[in-house]
């Protein structure tokens, strides 16, 4: 009897055995497959991070681009004002001559500053006064009551880029 028992004890011992070799196993195989579905969600977050790079770096670049030329703009604004004046003075003059081909260069010199990207901001006499849009100089008295907090002169013009006001207009306000 004695073998039979230590038979019998060989055989529990033995599937006891088996069975932790298959927990091993198991555990093994899920610890495989949670480490893969790590793995797999690092992948998806660098691929998503890598995707928002590539966006906000084409974004920049384009806004790059579009404001690329403003300090050079800030820099011709002056310029443009004294050929304003200048043709301003050349009408009381009556050069026609003189008036032709100072217009004709000042056309082209708008034109070409226009076609990069520059814009005129409108601002007329009349036209209601804007803290956001206009720069006031100063105020004075209106000439009539309809004219109160509304714009009487335009003294400077005002000028953006693409979207981005790089010079406000500025402008006398009545009171």
């Amino acid at each position: 009897m004695s073998k039979k028992k230590e038979s019998k004890a060989e055989k529990d011992i033995i599937i006891e055995g088996v069975e932790d070799q298959k927990v091993k196993e198991i555990s093994i195989e899920d610890k495989l497959k949670q480490e893969l579905a790590q793995e797999k969600d690092k992948f998806l977050r660098f691929f998503a991070e890598f995707e928002n790079y590539k966006k906000r770096t084409s974004r920049e670049r384009i806004e790059l681009f579009r404001t690329a030329n403003e300090d050079l703009m800030t820099v011709l604004l002056p310029i443009l004002d004294d050929f304003e004046r200048g043709l301003t003075e050349i009408k009381k003059s009556k050069d026609e001559e003189l008036l032709v081909g100072m217009e004709l260069i000042n056309n082209k010199l708008r034109n070409s500053l226009i076609q990069k990207g520059l814009g005129i901001i409108e601002v007329k006499p009349g036209d209601v006064f804007d803290v956001e849009l206009h720069e006031a100089i100063t105020q004075i008295p209106a000439p009539t009551e309809d004219l109160k907090g509304k714009i009487i002169d335009v003294i400077e013009q005002g000028y953006k880029l693409g979207e981005k006001v790089i010079r406000y207009p500025k402008v006398v306000i009545g009171q």
